[in-house]
This record gives C-alpha cells, structure tokens and sequence, in this order.
C-alpha cells in the first residue's frame, strides 16, 4: 500500500468518527460465565449470498438455521466488502462460523426474519459476530450491502438518510416474494420481522420503524449545540447543508413542512438501533414509533454519541415495550467486528476500528448478543425465558446500565 494512499484513508477515517478518546486506564474484563442468550443457539448456521436485481443491483448476504447431514465444520471466510475504492487493492476478509451454501433447514421454520442493516460505508459481513448467533436460536438474517461514497469531507453522508430505506423496503419485497412462491418457501415467516442496525444503520432501523426526519428539530438542536461548543456540533455540518439535495433525492416538490413523510414499513414489528443516528428525528419523530424498541450504545461515543443517538431513542419512541443498554465508557466502533475477526484494518493501521479504548471486545459482544437475542426472542416468539431476561430485576452486569419499560 502506498504512503499517500494509507494516509488518504487515514484522514477520511478521521473526519468520520472523530476518532478516538484516549486510552483509559482500565479494561472491562472477560467473564467466563457467559449470559445465558450469548451462548450459542442449537441450530446450525448456514450462509450464502444474494443479489437483488434492480437498477442498482443490491448484493445481500444471508445467515440461516441450516442442515449438515455431513458433518461439516462450521468455519468460513468471508469477503470483506466495503464502498468502491476503499479497500486500496487489497482484499479484507472475516472469520466467522457457518457453513456455506448448507441446506435450509425447514423442519422448524419458517424463521422469523432479521434485516442487519451495517454501519455507514463498512461492510455486512463485519457484523458476523451477531448474524450468525441469531441465526443459531432461529433467525433468518438478511444483511444487504449498502454501498456509499466515502471522501475527507464526507460530503456524500447525507444521501443515505434516503437511500438506505429505500434499499431496505426492496429486501423486504423480494424476501416476501421468494417466501410466498420462490426459494425461501417454508424458511421464513414474512409476519414477524426485525430491523436490526449499527450506526447509520441504526438510523435506518428507525426509519424503518416508523421514525421520521424532523429538519426543524434538527436545526434548533444544532444551533444550540453550537451556542454551547458542543464537541458533537461537527454532525450538523454532515446534513443540515445538503437539505435541498435529500428533498430533491427523495422526490418532493419541496421542503416538507414539519416531520417528513414516513419512510417506515408496517412489515416491520421490532426495531434494534446500536449507535444509532437518533438525532435526524429528535423527540417529536422518535415519538412515530410505536412498536418494540431496543437501543444499545456506549456511552463515550464519539461516532455517534450517546446523548444524541441511544439516550433520546429510548426516551422519546412511544413504544409500551423498550429497552436501553449503555455500555459504560465504550467508544463506536463497540459493535463492529474484532481485530482478530478482520485484520484489515489492523493492517492499515486502524486499530481503533475493530477495538475499544475501554472494553474487551469480545465480552462487549458477549452482552450485546444476549441483549439483542433475548429482545427478538421474547417479541416475535414471545419465548417466556427471552422476556424473563429482559426485566430490570435480571439484569446486572459490570459496565452496563440498563433500562426497560414493559418487562
């Protein structure tokens, strides 16, 4: 790799998620006694991938419960894609455990369905960690690869507040065609569906849910945090000077008075936003959701921070069922994919994209795994262990603060 070519990157990295505190003194450390929902499900976990035709053909990658008549090791590599020309030449891969290509297993489906919707200009496969532990206890996990344009002044963040859904209601439409008469026939039940996001992907889960962008909100919020040298002041520059182009992008004639129109989904009954870029909807476009919410995040969050994505979802969606889980002290990239997972950028010398100044990661997955697993167990299978596990009562774990209402 070139010295121009890693110090481009480097720059670009930097600008995006103001990368990072410093290094604090102590380390959450790895607890041997795993929460009972982070410990591997029963089934099987297959993988394969997919591509949605289109006028921009949409690449998806799938984790399921899956056959293995013959005994196969559930060990793979997978791709690494990101957006077009960041990978500089190489070819970054993740470790993961599933088996490609392996049967469906329809004996016990059809499965509910969890669309994984990843981190602003990283790639799907990254979150293998969680697609595949869901797919273990009985998911179906459809993750597309939104593809977006990544440059020093990010000038391109703002169009994927509207291509983003848009991408995730074409998965919902083929997932639900290939279910009623195609190759996902007895897999999956189109009835009870997940969004589940990091990042710009949490943003999406939202949406999706039924929050909606609420310009106004956005600039009071802004203008405020402006008054008072908010370090997280430098979001606003990322959208509010492209409004026009996201009303042209998103077809209006003009400049929607209030809350946009919804961009969210019915088919959607649950919604899972870690790091979540909470502050395009604010209090009044948070207050559209309704149905089931989950909302994790680290509460030193440079990326997306947590008062301004975790703290205002879960006070402000109208959901009877929610939760909030805080990570103390953990940075962005909490919910990403290991160094040990994906060395790439170990190589170009992003540590801090596949670790935490604070955290082991792999407890931090840990935690999140049992989260998320017990909040889609318990609402699309209303599995009476999964709900147990949600109450306040049952929750008490070093590094973690935890709120819930309707468990």
């Amino acid at each position: 790799m070139s010295h121009n070519k890693k110090t481009r990157y480097a720059s670009t990295m930097v600008v995006f998620l103001l990368l990072l505190v410093a290094v604090q003194s102590h380390i959450y450390a790895q607890d041997s006694n795993l929460p009972s929902f982070a410990i591997r499900g029963q089934h099987v976990v297959g993988t394969q991938a997919r591509i949605i035709d289109g006028d921009a053909p949409l690449d998806v990658t799938l984790w399921y419960p899956a056959l293995n008549e013959d005994g196969a090791e559930e060990v793979i590599v997978y791709p690494y894609m990101t957006n077009p020309d960041s990978s500089m030449g190489m070819e970054p891969t993740v470790t993961g455990q599933a088996i490609a290509e392996a049967p469906f297993d329809l004996d016990s489906g059809p499965y509910p369905l969890v669309i994984l919707s990843h981190g602003f200009s990283l790639g799907r496969t990254g979150y293998a960690w969680l697609a595949e532990h869901l797919a273990s206890y009985g998911f179906v996990v459809a993750a597309p690869q939104h593809y977006e344009l990544v440059d020093e002044t990010l000038s391109d963040f703002w169009r994927a507040s509207i291509t983003r859904p848009q991408e995730i209601h074409v998965v919902l439409d083929y997932v639900e065609a290939q279910s009623a008469s195609g190759d996902f026939t007895g897999l999956i039940d189109t009835e009870r569906i997940a969004v589940v996001g990091h990042s710009y992907g949490g943003y999406t889960a939202l949406t999706m849910a039924g929050a909606q962008i609420d310009i106004d909100g956005m600039v009071s919020l802004c203008e405020t945090a402006e008054q008072e040298a908010d370090p997280n002041a430098w979001l606003c520059g990322m959208v509010l000077p492209y409004v026009d182009d996201m009303v042209e992008l998103a077809g209006f004639d003009a400049m929607p008075e209030g809350l946009w129109p919804s961009w969210g989904d019915d088919r959607v009954d649950v919604a899972v936003s870690m790091a979540g870029d909470a502050y395009f909807f604010n209090e009044v476009g948070l207050a559209e959701i309704t149905v089931p919410v989950m909302a994790l995040g680290g509460t030193a969050d440079t990326g997306t921070p947590y008062e301004w994505g975790t703290q205002p979802t879960y006070e402000y969606v109208s959901s009877e069922a929610k939760a909030r889980v805080a990570f103390e002290d953990a940075e962005h990239m909490i919910f990403g994919a290991t160094c040990e997972a994906l060395p790439f950028f170990v190589e170009i010398g992003f540590d801090a994209y596949c670790s935490d100044p604070v955290w082991d990661m792999k407890q931090a997955h840990e935690l999140a795994q049992h989260f998320v697993t017990a909040f889609l167990l318990g609402e699309l299978t209303q599995d009476p262990d999964a709900l147990a596990a949600l109450s306040t009562e049952n929750v008490s774990f070093d590094g973690i603060t935890y709120d819930a209402q309707g468990y």
